[in-house]
């Protein structure tokens, strides 16, 4: 039975899910169909907040492009792949695979998302050159569920934002809040810690229970080998010398490890997505031993960052349809929000705010997108009603994470390094949606008692 279900879901997502440039281009059709009436505004205003907003991810696309295009480079360093070969070398049957990926990868995440999500994907795909009657595409969805646990981890924006700074947190929530939440009330809070725990451990369960018994998509391992970049001809002059300094690389990766050190514990810097390019660019420098074997492989590299520069400007401007506000004073983001606060009470009210945030998340998949639309309502309702704010951010959080499980915006990255289409992954995914969400819904119930 639980075969059949999985094998409807994958045919499903294969007949019906779109190429994800063209699932970008229905969503900005469908928040400009609800704009209009919902929030009073004209198609031009609609129009206009659209085309304010397609280039407020600009540097965040940039940090995107960056981490894939760091993180292949880095795992292309003979050192890593050496390394990452023979982990991949540790399991013996198809579901321990599946298990393996999907707790490395998730474990990843929750410490820190950038590094999970590259990591675990590398992973997966050298598992896939090793093992054979291994299910690529439930591999790669393994190594892609554990993202469900992002904002819930070390790296999560939302209490990150919470912790941090008390002007900003002033400001997002109109005064609401009035000191910073240590991460003690939110990520390390005993309830957060034990959801994410279930929650890991029942996606490591279902993902391995997943693989299917017949119609395997396997992958011939011969495709996945990458091409060894050609390296250079030493030559005489001083400009190929440089080239194939070691010294040099040696004292840029000082240069670059000593700024991350400084930055992170003597001046308590959080590890943000900018210091994980940085530790994934001086790491491959030093590992790939010159800078011209660098730059080689990372031109290699680049070709994969294409799905990021294309849809991120979509993405962009749809966060603008719901976050703009014409004549009429109403943004959609707002309108949505207040739907659910009207229908909570103080015991339902985590839900529903979790709920409206994953609804959000398909339209604005951005922590800081949500912050700006929900934080000045959710906080002052939640207030209202007696929820404790650390627990009203954690649902907004946990929101923004869970319906990245079928949102391809987050998938691109590991797409690119996976070489395969967002319709090959979600039917598994869905799956690992309705599984972590019921763990979800239940935690929050329980954590509002």
């Amino acid at each position: 039975m639980f075969q059949k279900i999985i094998k409807g879901c994958v045919n499903f997502m294969q007949k019906y899910l779109p190429e994800p440039f063209i699932f970008a281009i229905i969503l900005t059709f469908v928040a400009i169909a609800i704009a209009m009436p919902v929030c009073h505004q004209s198609i031009i205003e609609v129009v206009s907040n659209w085309g304010n907003g397609v280039w407020n991810l600009l540097g965040f696309s940039m940090q995107m492009a960056l981490i894939l295009v760091t993180g292949a480079t880095l795992a292309a360093a003979p050192a890593i792949k050496r390394g990452i070969s023979r982990l991949a070398a540790m399991p013996k049957t198809p579901a321990g695979a599946i298990a393996l990926v999907t707790g490395v990868s998730a474990i990843a995440c929750w410490l820190n998302w950038g590094f999970g999500l590259i990591v675990g994907v590398i992973f997966a795909k050298e598992i896939a050159k090793k093992m054979r009657g291994v299910d690529y595409r439930l591999l790669i969805a393994s190594a892609y569920s554990g993202f469900v646990v992002w904002h819930a981890g070390i790296s999560g924006s939302i209490p990150l934002k919470m912790a941090s700074d008390l002007n900003d947190l002033v400001k997002a929530t109109n005064g609401v809040i009035t000191e910073t939440l240590p991460i003690s009330n939110t990520i390390l809070d005993p309830h957060n810690i034990i959801m994410v725990a279930i929650v890991i451990m029942a996606l490591v369960i279902v993902n391995s229970m997943m693989h299917p018994k017949e119609g395997i998509i396997c992958i011939d391992p011969a495709l996945l080998k990458e091409d060894d970049v050609v390296p250079a001809e030493k030559g005489g002059t001083p400009a190929e010398k440089l080239e194939h300094s070691r010294v040099l690389s040696i004292i840029l990766a000082v240069l670059g490890f000593t700024y991350l050190i400084v930055s992170l514990f003597v001046k308590g810097g959080s590890f943000d997505l900018g210091a994980v390019i940085l530790l994934f660019l001086f790491l491959g420098i030093i590992l790939h031993k010159t800078p011209i074997a660098y730059v080689r492989s990372f031109t290699k590299s680049v070709g994969g960052a294409a799905g990021i520069l294309l849809q991120f400007p979509f993405y962009a401007g749809i966060m603008g349809i719901i976050t703009g506000v014409g004549e009429s004073g109403i943004c959609l983001g707002t309108v949505t929000s207040e739907a659910f606060v009207n229908i909570s009470t103080s015991t339902t009210y985590p839900l529903y705010t979790f709920l409206c945030a994953a609804i959000l998340n398909m339209f604005v998949p951005s922590g800081g997108g949500h912050w700006a639309i929900q934080a000045p309502i959710m906080f002052a309702a939640g207030a209202t009603l007696g929820v404790d704010h650390g627990l009203t951010g954690m649902a907004i959080a946990w929101g923004d994470a869970w319906t990245n499980l079928i949102q391809p915006f987050w998938a691109l990255p590991a797409l690119a390094i996976a070489k395969l289409n967002a319709k090959d992954i979600m039917g598994f995914c869905l799956i690992d949606l309705v599984v972590s969400g019921i763990i979800i819904c239940a935690g929050l119930l329980i954590w509002a008692v």
